[in-house]
């Protein structure tokens, strides 16, 4: 039975796995707007707010990473933190335009531990990922974008299977039950952690190779 739950003033319908009623299942509003009541699983209590993917409903390429960061939590914007301006750099070397691709995660609120003051990223669990699928479907349903990206193993395994490796099928077309073409390379926070500057480039040269070969199969 589903239980009534004051949230931001308004009473939040939710379903018995936690899941809030959506008004309009075609409307992208709509869907992001009841995203923001989900409890499908535990991460909402320690998170600051739904991050929620952002992009025209016209996008042909819809980007999917793992999770918002801490900077992505408190802004409430996916891919607004050292990660997002990464792949910021990385579009306008592959000639993409930023403004005309959609941009979410596989898991909607940032999981964390503390170490002192500071907030440090903990990757979602399994559980954590099937709990959100909703959420990333019905973005994929509604933009029917011609490609989309898997940034990292998390979104890979998301849209691809747990069998899935990035290492193995880095760069290649592949179909998944949510799209017909799936490219799948690193998160840009990979990038980020490389031990050198050398590694750093060497890695930003291949993630950028790999999304210009996105943008050809866009046109």
């Amino acid at each position: 039975m589903a239980q009534w739950l004051r949230a931001s003033g308004e009473m939040a319908e939710r379903d018995e796995n936690g899941y809030p009623h959506i008004e309009n299942m075609r409307s992208l509003r709509s869907v992001a707007q009841a995203a923001k009541d989900c409890r499908g699983c535990d991460l909402w209590s320690r998170a600051t707010q739904t991050v929620f993917g952002e992009g025209p409903r016209t996008a042909k390429v819809l980007f999917v990473g793992e999770q918002p960061g801490d900077k992505e939590d408190l802004a409430g914007h996916p891919f607004v933190g050292p990660a997002g301006r990464l792949l910021d750099e990385a579009l306008i070397e592959a000639d993409i335009d930023r403004k005309r691709v959609y941009v979410t995660n596989a898991v909607k609120h940032f999981k964390w531990r503390a170490s002192g003051k500071r907030r440090l990223h903990v990757r979602p669990n399994s559980t954590e990922v099937a709990a959100c699928r909703i959420w990333l479907e019905l973005e994929i349903r509604l933009i029917k974008p011609a490609v989309v990206v898997a940034l990292g193993a998390t979104a890979a395994q998301a849209l691809l299977g747990p069998a899935f490796r990035v290492t193995r099928e880095r760069g290649k077309v592949v179909s998944s039950p949510l799209a017909s073409r799936v490219v799948a390379t690193v998160h840009p926070s990979s990038i980020l952690r490389a031990p050198d500057d050398e590694s750093r480039r060497a890695e930003m040269r291949a993630f950028v190779r790999d999304l210009r070969a996105v943008a050809k199969l866009v046109g």
